[in-house]
């Protein structure tokens, strides 16, 4: 020991100074190793980590008893000192220390904890049990068999509920397949106009089958190219044929079809008036006949007649306007005698519109038709300046406008005799006094352009052309 003090700090000193500091150094010594006994137990470096056991706000963090499984293994930490294993994840708030006598890392529960401790473990142990999970460690792979497990759980329950739902319903390929033996095959508009005109055609037919047939024929006529496919078929000979027809329903039928056909169809109508339509429906007018029968023969005329101007030509070489000038003297023909005044408006208003409008060779060429049409002469000798004006007693609002316009038409044909018509002349003076209040009442309602007020102007220009 002297030999060691010599080489030492002290090695110049007497060998009795030397042994009495090295007392002292060994004292201290002890003296340290006992208080730092004291301090850690079981003589152990240890570097304590302590985290937060709560927040700023005084709530506990979430730990790991409030989050999913990781998969990592889990170290459930007590108030005992336990080895750390590694790969364990150490809760939150755990006492960490570090053996230098063992090398090991250790944790425990603070001591605050240990209550709290035991009933987390205890909850922990009973939440793995019911999963059948083994409690003292579980690794990442057992948690994902665990899981596979539950997966095929749910997919052994969907299955079954889609069992169930294939025993309450049919698939969508069965549907489908009964869709298409339901699906009926789309028939054209020709296809169908076909096979109307032979149910009409057939002697097998019922006449309720026939009216029917053509009921359902005037929808489609009503298209040019259903017109002329139906022309094409031989439809517009049998409902021309149908005029003589001794049932007045399937006479009233035939007319309407007729008429939808030649409605702004050239072809058509010189079809029909060939075929000898215009003199069927002349018969039509002119016999006694049920009134919706003539009411259809009209519609038909007029549609045959209106900008075909050989048809008009035909039709006062037949003595079609005094055809249309005796239903005048008929009873209970006031609606059809308003027919008939409409058709003379239009004859007129056409033919004067296509002479102050139209130029060129070819517009030339159909002016000279028109002027063929002696339309004027036909109204004088029949006398229909009388005829027009005893129209305006109707009550119908409809029924005087048409009369209005054929009256300022017949202006310049019939003014001497208008102006010798008292009956006009009371006529007109009452419509304006009753057209008056209806007009302010309108223009009170905020229309100032309204009908009655249109109506209003047409009573004050024939008195003002009359004045």
């Amino acid at each position: 020991l002297c030999r060691w003090v010599a080489m030492s700090y002290w090695a110049g000193l007497p060998c009795t100074v030397a042994r009495v500091s090295l007392l002292l150094l060994l004292v201290s010594a002890v003296f340290f190793q006992s208080s730092l006994s004291e301090r850690v137990p079981e003589f152990a470096l240890t570097k304590i980590e302590e985290s937060d056991i709560k927040d700023d706000s005084g709530k506990e963090p979430i730990t790991d008893d409030d989050a999913d499984p990781e998969d990592l293994e889990v170290f459930y930490p007590t108030h005992q000192w336990q080895a750390v294993r590694p790969g364990q994840a150490v809760p939150a708030g755990s006492h960490v220390r570090l053996n230098l006598q063992t090398g090991e890392r250790e944790a425990r529960l603070p001591d605050s904890e240990s209550g709290r401790s035991v009933r987390r473990e205890e909850k922990r142990r009973k939440r793995l049990n019911k999963m059948d999970i083994d409690t003292n460690s579980f690794t990442s792979q057992e948690l994902k068999k665990a899981l596979a497990k539950m997966k095929e759980s749910e997919k052994a329950e969907r299955m079954a509920h889609e069992e169930e739902v294939r025993k309450k319903f049919r698939p969508i390929e069965q549907l489908k397949e009964e869709f298409e033996k339901l699906n009926v095959k789309m028939e054209t508009d020709y296809e169908i106009m076909d096979k109307l005109i032979s149910k009409f055609n057939s002697s097998a037919s019922t006449l309720d089958e026939k009216v029917a047939a053509l009921y359902d024929l005037e929808y489609y006529v009503h298209q040019v190219d259903n017109a002329k496919d139906f022309l094409s078929m031989g439809g517009l000979r049998l409902v021309i044929e149908g005029l003589n027809s001794t049932e007045a329903i399937l006479k009233e039928h035939a007319a309407f079809v007729l008429g939808a056909a030649l409605s702004s169809n050239p072809k058509v109508q010189i079809e029909a008036i060939e075929g000898g339509a215009l003199q069927k429906l002349l018969v039509i007018v002119a016999t006694e006949q049920p009134q919706a029968v003539k009411k259809k023969a009209l519609f038909a005329l007029s549609s045959l007649l209106r900008h075909f101007p050989y048809a008009q030509q035909q039709f006062l070489k037949l003595g079609g306007l005094q055809v249309l000038r005796g239903l005048f003297r008929q009873p209970g023909t006031a609606a059809l005698c308003v027919r008939a005044v409409t058709l003379l408006y239009d004859l007129f208003v056409e033919k004067m519109l296509l002479e102050d409008s139209q130029h060129g060779d070819q517009a030339q060429e159909k002016v000279q038709q028109y002027r063929r049409v002696q339309l004027v002469p036909a109204v004088l000798e029949q006398d229909w300046c009388v005829a027009v004006p005893g129209l305006l007693a109707l009550p119908e609002h409809d029924a005087r406008e048409k009369v209005l316009k054929a009256v300022s038409v017949l202006m310049e044909l019939c003014r001497e005799r208008f102006r010798g018509d008292t009956a006009l002349s009371a006529a007109l003076g009452l419509l304006r006094r009753e057209y008056e209040e209806l007009a302010a009442a309108e223009r009170r309602d905020g229309d100032g352009d309204g009908y009655f007020q249109e109506l209003l102007g047409s009573v004050n220009s024939i008195l003002r052309e009359l004045g």
